[in-house]
């Protein structure tokens, strides 16, 4: 076993922690991560619910690692999406969100959601968006939709952000009080439901550069205050955000990080030019052949990575969106005991994403999986120099339809939510007892238009034989380069690609809490409750993508539903209380029976301790079971194709480090599987074709964690607060596919039987396929701490000041899959996974320096990333982004607030391995200064 010290990595990951420590003593968060949710204070507070918690309890009394986000610190960070906030806590791992840009560069990563263009989500511990769950006001919110599949995760894209009161983040598993999905932890956003008078913002923002505008409008309305039977809060939003072109910023202008030219590798063989490979050459035009049809005098040998077309600077480095939408929420006392609760959300999304013009790829080396790998080019087509070309004659013609610009993938999504809650309270057993009824019903409708797709039908008749090329069809050259493919030729093989999906969620439930009886340490307190839910979805690609026919990533249509009824229950002992060391004891238990129509039943259990020895200090300590369901995406998701940017191992070139060439060993395995022994075999293309789709026979996940942690709140300091916080999580039977880079090293290393087996290879020795379907793999086992020293002085001379400074340090993340013999661990901590990309730092900080003086205030941040090393063995270098904000707020109820994130212009770390951008969006910001000027009111 290894040791606490291993695992930690002393020598670089305590070296980092001193050195950011430094510079975040000096610097600020872009929001105030708490451990008390706001207005809490020194004093005895109102009984509330908490998330982590059904039973309702004095908030100071915080039991559970919970960080609290309200709408002053989310104002603080510039920022327009609920969920960049959040991606930002230290304890948050990487997820969609607005710097991907991943339609058709791609397609669908093998996780069984699809691609989730323009969506944004929350991840904790880097255990995924799915693995977190997401409630609105306790109560589920529904999946999200962006016309690509059927994603088990939250969009919170689809929050109107005008809505949000405060987020409450719980880092800890909470299967056995929330249920599925609450793996990770828990994102519930509480919302306005009280408000006297008007407030509204307006916030303006641009990039250094000059683009990346944004517009941020915000309106909320509230009627009826404490002693009014009736309040009424509604409000409204707008954002919208411009793209940024991936050939504006200097780390993206090529697909390999630094370079000036293709010669450095990583461009496409898709050109508009073409590349040929027909029998023993390899060859491409010297120039277009425009107004003629093309002779073998016009080629020439292809020049490698000289000729190849660099797709980059088409990309967006950071997707235009916008978003409109508002809500209302209703509270109306019915008696003095029973209050009626409604809830309604109406969000539109519009978003689009670009890739480069089509690369039409034909021939048995295409790796497309449908017609196109199997078109033969007759001899009558009027271009062809070559003669007939079948599976004998020619592996591959590769062509960059730029006559059709850019693909470009347009979605909007819509969001329908409404909930309803009927509470009230009586007496029993001499202790107050609450009650709540809740209904909720939620849909995601989505649609996407794809501009830039063809028809595969229609380019194999249009390619010949010439007789069978009638009206309307018209006979393609695919042979003369660019300007050769003439509009009437294009409107003919073309067309235009409509998507569709859809989310729908229907839940009630009931719950029950009060006190039981006294205990020396207080009143024993239970809850009880029962949840039914259904949800459904589906995905309908268009037509001719159905069909097998689009040109682009494959896709068939996806439904499926299920149905879950649950019960729980959940008991407080405070056993001890104002005694000697035993200031309070407390356990605390709880159950929940599953019962899913299409995975069966499961009960979690967790149990967790609370003790004070005195009353400044708590230490705590949890254990709980949790699962996952599989959701729609993963059970019924149809077969489509990610293309995975990443080297064959087999290959003799493009491949860094070669080891084809340099192990005699991996030479050996690799022609042992098909690849030619001269050494011919050299990777057509960066990315290779993963075909990824659900399984019907994917069992629930089951995890299990514990964590133990103090906070110390020194009374003879008042307002500093020292927490520290350790997490081990394991996942047992996760859900997901083997990563394509696992397969490839080990059959080529090992000659797996297992890994070999996923991959085909072409007679060039091509990669056609490899199959990346999901299963329940052996495990994922993380564990680490979190830190936190807050601090916020009383009136001074000078003012208020504040300082929060959050930690988080990853001592292991280990993923487990299988083999033929046993299986095979792949430690990420510290390391850059690579297409999907995914950054585990062994050390993530953000620390907060506030100050206010009468109508003056101000905030500096200071953000830290440690640095993650590539399969390649690129190391890339640590971060520190500094952001800056200046306020003013008049009694008048005006305000107007300047900032800067990122003010020092800090680069991402180049990145070889991530798919797009030479950099991870999981984890850096835009390259760029982001300035933002907002101005509010409250009447």
């Amino acid at each position: 076993m290894r040791t606490l010290a291993h695992r930690f990595h002393l020598d670089s990951t305590v070296a980092a922690i001193a050195v950011a420590s430094a510079a975040l003593m000096a610097a600020a968060p872009a929001y105030a991560q708490d451990t008390l949710p706001p207005g809490a204070d020194e004093g005895e507070g109102e009984a509330i619910i908490i998330t982590g918690s059904r039973i309702r309890r004095d908030p100071l009394d915080q039991d559970q690692p919970v960080v609290f986000v309200d709408r002053s610190d989310i104002d603080r960070t510039g920022l327009t999406s609920a969920a960049d906030v959040l991606q930002r806590l230290p304890g948050s791992g990487g997820a969609l969100n607005s710097r991907f840009n991943n339609s058709g560069n791609f397609g669908n990563p093998p996780d069984g959601g699809g691609v989730g263009a323009g969506a944004a989500e929350a991840d904790l511990r880097y255990l995924g968006s799915k693995r977190v769950l997401v409630l609105v006001d306790g109560l589920r919110f529904v999946n999200g939709a962006s016309a690509s599949g059927v994603p088990g995760s939250t969009d919170l894209n689809s929050i109107p952000e005008s809505m949000i009161e405060r987020i409450e983040v719980l880092q800890a598993g909470a299967s056995a009080i929330y249920g599925s999905d609450a793996i990770a932890g828990v994102v519930n956003i509480i919302t306005r439901q009280q408000q006297d008078g008007l407030q509204a913002s307006a916030q303006l923002g641009i990039f250094n550069e000059g683009d990346g505008f944004t517009q941020n409008y915000q309106m909320s309305y509230g009627l009826g205050g404490n002693d009014d039977r009736t309040r009424i809060v509604i409000g409204g939003n707008y954002i919208r955000q411009d793209e940024i072109r991936s050939g504006n910023r200097d780390i993206s202008l090529f697909p390999t990080p630094g370079a000036t030219s293709c010669a450095a590798g990583g461009c496409s063989s898709g050109t508009p030019l073409g590349r040929f490979i027909v029998g023993p050459d390899d060859l491409t035009l010297i120039a277009p052949v425009i107004g003629r049809a093309p002779t073998l005098a016009d080629y020439r040998p292809w020049a490698g990575g000289a000729d190849a077309f660099n797709f980059a600077p088409y990309n967006f480095i950071q997707i235009p969106l916008e978003r409109y939408g508002g809500f209302v929420s209703l509270t109306h006392e019915l008696t003095d005991t029973i209050t009626v609760r409604l809830r309604g959300i109406y969000n539109r999304r519009n978003s689009r994403n670009q890739a480069a013009p089509l690369p039409l790829f034909i021939g048995p080396d295409a790796g497309n999986g449908n017609l196109l790998d199997t078109i033969v080019i007759d001899a009558s087509n009027p271009f062809n120099p070559f003669g007939t070309l079948d599976a004998t004659t020619y592996d591959l013609i590769a062509r960059r339809v730029v006559e059709g610009g850019p693909r470009r993938y347009e979605q909007s999504v819509d969001t329908y939510y409404v909930a309803g809650t009927v509470d009230g309270s009586f007496d029993l057993f001499g202790n107050n007892w609450y009650w709540d009824v809740n209904g909720t019903w939620g849909r995601n409708d989505a649609k996407q238009t794809v501009f830039g797709n063809v028809n595969a039908a229609n380019v194999q008749r249009a390619l010949g034989p010439i007789a069978n090329c009638t009206a309307p069809c018209v006979p393609l050259n695919i042979f003369g380069g660019e300007g050769s493919i003439t509009p009437e030729m294009l409107d003919y093989i073309s067309f235009t690609q409509r998507d569709s999906s859809r989310q729908e969620l229907w839940d009630v439930s009931v719950n029950v809490s009060g006190g039981l009886f006294e205990l020396p340490g207080g009143t024993a307190a239970l809850a009880i409750g029962y949840e039914h839910r259904d949800q459904s979805g589906r995905f309908d690609p268009d037509p001719t993508v159905a069909a097998g026919l689009g040109s682009d990533i494959p896709a068939l249509p996806t439904r499926g539903s299920y149905n879950v009824d649950e019960a729980y229950a959940e008991l407080r002992l405070p056993l001890l209380g104002d005694r000697p060391f035993f200031h309070r004891l407390e356990v605390t238990g709880a159950a929940r029976w599953s019962n899913y129509s299409t995975s069966g039943s499961t009960t979690t259990f967790s149990a967790g301790v609370n003790w004070e020895p005195v009353r400044d200090l708590l230490i705590r300590g949890n254990w709980s079971e949790g699962f996952r369901a599989p959701s729609i995406g993963e059970l019924f998701g149809t077969p489509s194709r990610f293309d995975q940017e990443t080297p064959d191992p087999c290959s003799a070139g493009q491949t860094l480090p070669n080891t084809f060439s340099t192990s005699a060993a991996v030479r050996a395995n690799c022609i042992a599987v098909g690849v030619p022994a001269d050494g011919s075999y050299i990777q057509n293309n960066p990315q290779l074709p993963v075909v990824t789709g659900g399984n019907q026979d994917l069992d629930a996940e089951t995890s299990e964690s514990w964590g133990v942690g103090a906070v110390w709140r020194p009374s003879f300091l008042p307002r500093l607060t020292l927490e520290a916080n350790y997490f081990n999580i394991r996942v047992a039977g996760a859900i997901q596919a083997i990563d394509a880079e696992v397969l490839l090293g080990r059959c080529a290393n090992t000659l797996d039987e297992f890994s070999c087996d996923a991959i085909t290879r072409s007679g060039s020795g091509q990669i056609t396929q490899i199959r990346g379907f999901l299963q329940n793999i052996a495990s994922i086992e993380t564990d680490g701490i979190d830190f936190t020293v807050s601090y916020r002085t009383g009136e001074t001379g000078a003012g208020v000041f504040g300082l929060t400074w959050n930690n988080s340090v990853l001592f292991n993340y280990t993923v487990t899959v299988p083999a033929t013999d046993g299986v095979t661990e792949i430690e990420r901590e510290g390391t850059e996974q690579g297409s999907p990309d995914q950054a585990f730092p062994r050390y993530k900080s953000t620390g907060i320096l506030d100050w206010s003086l009468g109508e003056l205030g101000a905030s500096l941040t200071g953000r830290y990333i440690s640095g993650v090393d590539e399969a390649d063995g690129n190391r890339m270098g640590s971060r520190f982004y500094t952001d800056i904000q200046l306020r003013w707020n008049l009694e008048s109820g005006f305000g107007f607030a300047i900032g800067a994130n990122n003010l020092f212009n800090v680069d991402p770390p180049g990145c070889f391995t991530c798919g797009l951008n030479n950099l991870d969006p999981t984890t850096y910001d835009v390259p760029g200064t982001f300035f933002y000027a907002r101005a509010t009111v409250r009447m």
